[in-house]
């Protein structure tokens, strides 16, 4: 073989060599995922936009249960491992994550106070449950009534009805919800009328929000958020955490049919 050849052989692999090398590659986009409960989605679907836009991290959103004991509840989704760097769900549930060891205790942050409403089908006629007397007479009159597994539900059902001395007549034609929201329920005919938070209430189409029940018998639960212990972006989580009590976005959350725990400045108000 000629030196001619050799060197066109030599050169030929030196030029595959050169193509076989990867190229530069683009560097992979920072991501925060929170599973949130259904009190604050609402909020968290209008907001988590916001975060990408300002800070070019992509939020990836998942849904559960405060509790209940539903498979997709978020102290089941931990509890099995499941990739979380943020949690959002009732305070209480969450201060028992940190108990568990699954939430950092200096992480969490009250976000918003949540009131318990009232839904019916579209088109039904809204009954009046401004009065405690008029609550009940509603209760008592209802062919069927939705509740859900999470914090309203288990109000309703072991504390508040017990307590008016109406839950034997009611329980027979009372429905637990679980793994949807209760205006779901109500809207397919499932039950004719239903309780869950203000804010899981709202979003619902082919439902009536009636309004919530009488203060006498009203529970505020309070949405907080904390960082969880397995968080694979703890820094982005931290800054979300940030962004979400701040007052910047109490307007959003307002808009949610919940209450912000940090006042809405006036320039937001109709966020």
């Amino acid at each position: 073989m000629n030196r001619n050849r050799w060197i066109r052989i030599a050169f030929g692999l030196i030029i595959l060599a050169l193509g076989c090398r990867p190229g530069p590659t683009e560097p992979e986009q920072r991501t925060v995922h929170v599973i949130t409960s259904g009190g604050f989605a609402a909020a968290c679907d209008v907001l988590g936009p916001r975060f990408e836009e300002t800070t070019h991290v992509r939020l990836v959103s998942e849904y559960g249960a405060s509790m209940g004991g539903a498979v997709d509840s978020i102290p089941e989704r931990l509890a099995r491992g499941e990739p979380a760097d943020i949690v959002i769900m009732s305070r209480p549930a969450l201060d028992a994550l940190v108990q568990r060891g699954d939430v950092v205790a200096d992480s969490r942050v009250d976000l918003a106070d949540s009131r318990i409403g009232m839904a019916v089908r579209s088109g039904a006629l809204r009954p009046d449950i401004t009065s405690p007397d008029g609550f009940v007479e509603v209760l008592l009159a209802a062919q069927s009534i939705g509740y859900s597994a999470s914090v309203s539900g288990t109000y309703l059902s072991t504390d508040l009805f017990p307590r008016l001395g109406i839950w034997d007549r009611l329980e027979p034609k009372s429905v637990r919800v679980v793994s949807e929201r209760v205006g779901s329920a109500v809207a397919r005919g499932a039950v004719e009328i239903g309780f869950q938070q203000i804010s899981e209430i709202l979003p619902i189409e082919g439902v009536d929000y009636v309004g919530p029940i009488p203060q006498e018998y009203q529970k505020v639960s309070t949405f907080s958020a904390g960082l969880t212990v397995r968080a694979n972006n703890p820094d982005d989580a931290r800054a979300l955490l940030a962004f979400l009590s701040s007052g910047s976005v109490a307007g959003a959350i307002a808009g949610s049919g919940l209450e912000p725990r940090v006042p809405v400045p006036a320039a937001t108000s109709r966020d």
